[in-house]
């Protein structure tokens, strides 16, 4: 009775959750064709927006392993109902789901859930075969771009894809219900205590990147010609949109997923040493490499980076702080998050974003919830929008 009335509580918070969302939707995202296009993303929008801040919840992840029970038919039932919103949702705005890279989502959506499902014994603990399905998982997704990926609304300022969420609830159903992972953390909630270690996070990371970069003239300071409402207004939407659209996918992935089953898996062995020796000495290699095949100068503060923060975690995990296994896994977890952003093409920048994935890390290392991780994430990639600043890459 207590578990039921806990569901139906958690269901209430996010029926507010999303109706807080939806309001904000209406207020700021106005479609290219009026209502019309309005009136078409908003079942959508509620539905997948619910489901959102729904799926991660502990009670409901409880409740959906008891009903799914390792029954295939039972298990295939939500990335079915996925399948059909979206390419519902494609096909009402006029486009083909069956055309080009639309055809790879049945696959996204579909393989973690099917893989684990074919995993009859109940296995416990973390093993190879889960991070090669979060590998081949996360690699198409990064690497093919889907399109259209389902805007809301279709056309216009885009709030977020449907495509994107659906990789989010599809992630989330696999490795916590189906996989039965645990410690996900993907569900809102407001702790002040909490909020706090989000923003001092970010402060303090964000002094380092202040002091490091203006000294290696990657930032400067251009300021805003005037700080009025149109700015207001343009830092708020950019805060929602960079929280939904980009961090909170990239912490449930990195931090959530990666990161969890990395402690997990160290903590697992006898000793985090092997690990961090391993570790290392492949970071460094490929943090090279990433300097040195990239134009400009420090081609060694990718690899400098990561020599930090390897030293870091070696004394942190010989004093104790944390369970054995805790900072290793977040060092490595860091590193690659650093280096994937090799895109960006500037040398510094993926410097930067090793530390930042550090930031990440333990913020969602101390909350166990990548909502707050994603909070410092949203906060750091808006800062040069915040506070009027450059990068020169």
């Amino acid at each position: 009775m207590k578990s039921t009335n806990e569901l139906f509580k958690e269901l209430k918070m996010s029926a507010m959750w999303t109706a807080l969302l939806t309001l904000l939707f209406l207020l700021f995202y106005r479609p290219v064709d009026g209502l019309t296009d309005m009136i078409i993303a908003l079942p959508f929008f509620i539905v997948f927006y619910y489901c959102f801040f729904t799926i991660g919840k502990d009670s409901v992840l409880a409740w959906l392993r008891s009903r799914i029970n390792g029954d295939i038919k039972k298990i295939i039932i939500l990335p079915a109902i996925l399948l059909v919103l979206y390419f519902s949702y494609v096909l009402i705005n006029g486009q083909n789901p069956y055309h080009g890279t639309l055809a790879l989502v049945p696959y996204l959506i579909f393989f973690p859930v099917l893989l684990f499902a074919a995993r009859r014994n109940k296995v416990q603990k973390i093993d190879w075969l889960d991070f090669t399905a979060f590998v081949i998982y996360l690699l198409p997704t990064t690497l093919i771009e889907v399109n259209p990926a389902g805007d809301l609304p279709f056309k216009g300022e885009s709030f977020d894809s449907i495509y994107r969420i659906i990789l989010i609830l599809s992630a989330v159903y696999a490795f916590g219900a189906v996989r039965g992972l645990k410690d996900i953390g993907f569900f809102p909630v407001f702790k002040l205590k909490f909020l706090w270690t989000s923003v001092w996070v970010w402060f303090a990371f964000y002094l380092f990147v202040l002091i490091i970069g203006f000294n290696v003239n990657f930032i400067r300071y251009v300021g805003h010609d005037v700080i009025d409402q149109a700015l207001i207004h343009k830092i708020f939407l950019t805060l929602i949109a960079t929280f939904f659209h980009t961090a909170i996918f990239e912490e449930l992935f990195f931090r959530g997923l990666l990161l969890n089953m990395l402690t997990k898996r160290i903590g697992q062995s006898k000793t985090w040493r092997i690990f961090w020796y391993w570790g290392l000495a492949l970071a460094i290699p490929l943090a090279l490499l990433v300097g040195y095949t990239l134009k400009g100068g420090m081609h060694w503060f990718p690899a400098l980076m990561t020599i930090c923060l390897f030293t870091a975690a070696f004394f942190l995990e010989r004093a104790n702080y944390a369970p054995s296994g805790i900072y290793t896994g977040l060092a490595i977890t860091s590193i690659i998050f650093g280096l994937v952003h090799y895109h960006s093409g500037a040398i510094v920048y993926i410097g930067f974003a090793c530390i930042a994935g550090w930031a990440y890390g333990y913020t969602y290392l101390k909350t166990r919830n990548v909502f707050y991780s994603a909070i410092v994430h949203m906060l750091v990639n808006c800062s040069v929008l915040i506070f009027g600043l450059e990068f020169i890459k």
